[in-house]
């Protein structure tokens, strides 16, 4: 090494399921470089899941916006980020834009896969081979080792996310929640990629007035995007209420009232999750809450919630998983016959 103490920049991806996955890297890389020091250059929407990841030194907000390339505009921040002496810089993201700032810096060792024509632009390129790593996070896990290392001597840690227990009490405080003695459930309806990632708002509410019949508190967390949907939730819910002797009191709809940070505390104190395949489903197997993750048009074969306490639930039908954002034969079965039944039934398996 050229240094006592490399310093390292990753250059981090913009979904925030993607940001838990990249948290293996940080731990190997530190395992690897034990006095070097780790820094994050990411999206600030993603900060608050990488304030909460072990090794991260700093986290330098990305301000560069999806789509245009502004050129002149990642000179100047390749220029302050030079100043920082930085040995290597580990980029995640796949495109060629991706991988210019760490080359207008400078930075000696620049690691990534070849991706869009990035070959003058990292100089320690690898190739992807998907059969070897199925799974994102061993894609990225893998960039901490050496070039040459065998596939089957690779080891990908499970993603783990420290809570701040100080904000999850101030959120409990604030939004009027309590997780004793009521167990709660914390529901994630949202999915930004797209509806065909959704199960059925009518099916998040069946479950929900069955897991409150049985004692639980049910949280909907989401971002304000998922406001339609939680809507759709609430509304199914308390038109069955008295016919179905639902205590309202015990749903709680929080899209809209909670930062990404606080909602990660929040889920922290859950006792069981259930969520679409998205960023809130990685960051509750990252916490280690027990979890239904819930797949649709995806595939639990390429990003797989990593935790002992989860379980996937998809129903195997022939064009699933087609990776669109709707369902490009309408009929949306793969999500349509995942039932609350079935879900539920994952949930007791979890007990």
């Amino acid at each position: 090494m050229p240094s006592s103490e490399p310093r390292i920049l990753i250059i981090a991806p913009s979904w925030v399921g993607d940001a838990v996955l990249a948290e293996p890297l940080t731990v190997l890389l530190k395992e690897r470089y034990p006095r070097g020091v780790i820094d994050i250059f990411a999206p600030a929407w993603c900060a608050p899941v990488y304030a909460r990841m072990r090794y991260i030194h700093r986290i330098i907000e990305n301000p560069l916006p999806h789509g245009p390339l502004n050129w002149w505009y990642r000179k100047q921040l390749a220029q302050s980020l030079a100043a920082t002496g930085y040995t290597h810089a580990f980029v995640l993201p796949n495109s060629w834009k991706s991988a210019l700032i760490p080359c207008f810096a400078k930075i000696p060792q620049r690691t990534g896969y070849t991706g869009e024509a990035r070959f003058k632009l990292l100089n320690d390129r690898r190739t992807l081979r998907p059969e070897m790593f199925p799974r994102l996070v061993d894609r990225f896990a893998a960039l901490a080792y050496p070039a040459e290392t065998a596939p089957n001597k690779i080891r990908t840690p499970v993603p783990v996310l420290v809570p701040q227990r100080d904000s999850q009490r101030a959120a409990l405080d604030a939004l009027h929640l309590s997780v004793s003695p009521t167990p709660v459930a914390v529901f994630c309806p949202g999915a930004e990629y797209g509806p065909a990632k959704r199960w059925p708002p009518e099916y998040f509410a069946e479950l929900a007035q069955r897991l409150i019949h049985e004692g639980f508190a049910v949280w909907l967390v989401g971002s304000p995007k998922d406001r339609l949907i939680t809507d759709q939730i609430v509304a199914a819910v308390r038109s069955n209420a008295q016919t179905d002797n639902v205590p309202l009191s015990q749903l709680h709809d929080l899209v809209g009232h909670t930062d990404l940070g606080t909602a990660v505390d929040l889920i922290a104190a859950a006792r069981v999750v259930v969520s679409n395949d998205s960023g809130l489903m990685h960051i509750a197997a990252a916490l280690g809450v027990p979890l239904v993750a819930l797949f649709g048009s995806s595939s639990p074969t390429y990003t797989p919630p990593l935790s002992p306490y989860a379980r996937t639930a998809n129903i195997n039908i022939e064009c699933s998983p087609c990776f669109k954002r709707e369902c490009p034969r309408k009929h949306f079965k793969c999500m349509r016959e995942l039932t609350p039944q079935t879900v539920y039934q994952h949930i007791v398996a979890l007990r």
